[in-house]
């Protein structure tokens, strides 16, 4: 083993933004990798998940921490209560206390932490809540006893980041924005490729070094000035802004949750770190990792580099990666010990004319830009009202257009399980008086005739339905039965409208066969944006 290279290292936070993009990273430096997770099923279809161990904890639970670390040289700490709601400080207090003293009995080589750039000059109590606590968690980790690396990075810009999603969408929705007044305030972001470069190189670090490092890109400018940047790179007209002081870091939670995907428990932290400047205060990790030509990336690179991710719908992971705190986790209805009391069930099923894999394309292709394939309005509407209560909305869209793996975010839902070609089950994360689930089967048929022009038997398909609801008290029961009357629309109309969308691509593949390969082995790898699923605009009943 080398100082460099195989090094046994274990990422907490696997799940979230920058954990997911971490793993492989590390993995072709040629370090092993173990990755600490809640929920392990939610890294199963990552590309990387069969070169990396996956172990079920939690960094709160000192015993599955402690067998986490078994073993490791270098131990990655990506764990923040982001949009927790009260009580966030404590927890991530505890955890990383937690964590720190079974690093230093595990022996544990080095610990790595991504932490928040923090204002200069500023008194750590004046500090937002979140960059505080982002502050103290370091300093628990320094005092651990275990050398250890901590990195405090301000705006990081990378297709899919929430600081990304909320400069991306504000710049391009409003070309006349009314802004308050930390729009002025000056930051220094940095690349994603930077911040995976360093946290990576912290690896190798000499084990006598052991402090916080600032870390950011070679541009310093207000937010106002990456708006603009942003608009050039993205080559949209000019635009005005507006600010006006009174629009408080609360205030601007609101207005950053109507315009963005990005959900007010989450935009209000975001908001007040920029409230004071965060700009670097020295460059001193090059001396450790150096920075190789053109980098340290400024931020046209950046915002370019992000917007071809975003056009080619290559984004590894996203801001929504991470499942919301206090998401619910109680058992599936589909267990063998459920109990949970009632259990509300809309079934729908239907014969597709169709192939099975017809079906399957446009079932994961669900959500986002395709839609649900009925009542579009009462869709976005209770997509607002779940905004207005807090909640993430149905703005969140999906990673890719057309692939889904167990953990991505949906929308208002989140994958929880899934078997290629046959079912997807998604959970709720919508403001609900209860718990929720929508399941969506794709299941083939024994082959029958077709009428029409291309004859023969085909095998057919069978698209089963089921919405689940586990009420919480009697508001969720009044809620299941103000909301069923509607069922017949959104839940029938979907159920008819995903079966003719999977039976007009069908036809269509029919009249336009996708082009062989070199090989001869099927499609060729290259595939047009045709290839997604038609979405419900394409055909839609009227209800």
């Amino acid at each position: 083993m080398t100082a460099t290279t195989g090094l046994h290292c274990l990422v907490t936070g696997a799940t979230g933004y920058i954990g997911g993009r971490l793993v492989p990273e590390l993995l072709d430096a040629g370090h092993r990798v173990r990755c600490l997770a809640r929920s392990p099923e939610k890294l199963r279809d990552h590309p990387w998940a069969g070169r990396a161990e996956t172990v079920r904890g939690d960094v709160t639970d000192a015993e599955s921490v402690a067998a986490a670390l078994r073993g490791i040289d270098v131990a990655y700490y990506l764990v923040h209560a982001l949009g927790a709601g009260s009580g966030f400080e404590d927890r991530d207090r505890t955890a990383a206390r937690i964590f720190a003293e079974q690093a230093r009995a595990a022996g544990v080589g080095r610990i790595v932490y991504l932490g928040g750039l923090t204002p200069a000059g500023i008194p750590v109590r004046e500090l937002s809540p979140h960059l505080r606590s982002r502050a103290e968690v370091g300093e628990i980790l320094l005092g651990s006893g275990v050398p250890t690396t901590v990195l405090r990075a301000a705006v990081i810009i990378g297709s899919g980041s929430a600081s990304f999603e909320m400069l991306r969408y504000l710049t391009e929705r409003l070309p006349v924005m009314v802004t308050p007044s930390w729009v002025g305030t000056r930051v220094q972001p940095i690349a994603v490729r930077d911040v995976l470069r360093y946290l990576v190189g912290s690896a190798a670090m000499p084990p006598e070094v052991s402090r916080a490092f600032d870390i950011g890109g070679p541009d310093v400018l207000t937010y106002e000035e990456m708006m603009r940047r942003y608009a050039s790179v993205a080559e949209l007209p000019h635009r005005l802004i507006l600010r006006v002081p009174m629009l408080t870091p609360r205030l601007s939670s609101h207005w950053i949750g109507l315009v963005t995907p990005v959900p007010r428990a989450l935009a209000r932290p975001l908001a007040e770190s920029l409230r004071h400047e965060v700009v670097c205060a020295e460059h001193d990790i090059a001396r450790y990792v150096p920075d190789p030509p053109g980098a340290p990336i400024g931020v046209d690179r950046a915002v370019s580099l992000a917007l071809r991710k975003v056009r080619e719908a290559d984004v590894a992971t996203r801001w929504s990666s991470a499942s919301l705190p206090g998401a619910p986790s109680d058992p599936l209805p589909t267990d063998p010990d459920w109990a949970g009391g009632s259990l509300y069930t809309d079934r729908r099923e239907r014969a597709v004319d169709a192939s099975p894999a017809a079906l399957w394309r446009v079932v994961e292709g669900i959500g986002g830009e395709n839609g649900w394939y009925s009542f579009p309005l009462a869709w976005a509407v209770r997509g607002w009202l779940d905004r207005l209560a807090g909640g993430v909305g149905i703005r969140r869209g999906r990673r890719d257009a057309s692939r889904l793996r167990v953990g991505d975010s949906l929308d208002f839902w989140r994958v929880e399980a899934i078997e290629p070609g046959r079912l997807l089950r998604l959970r709720a994360e919508m403001r609900l008086p209860g718990l929720a689930w929508l399941e969506m089967c794709a299941d083939p048929v024994s082959p029958s005739p077709r009428d029409g022009d291309r004859g023969g038997a085909v095998q057919g398909a069978r698209y089963r339905q089921r919405a689940l609801f586990h009420p919480h008290g009697l508001l969720g029961h009044l809620y299941w039965w103000s909301v069923s009357p509607f069922h017949a629309v959104v839940f029938g109309g979907m159920a008819r409208n995903i079966a003719r969308a999977a039976h007009r691509l069908d036809e269509e593949a029919a009249a336009h066969p996708a082009p062989v390969s070199a090989s001869g082995r099927g499609p060729s790898a290259e595939v047009s944006d045709d290839s997604r699923p038609p979405g419900p605009d394409a055909e839609r009943e009227n209800p």
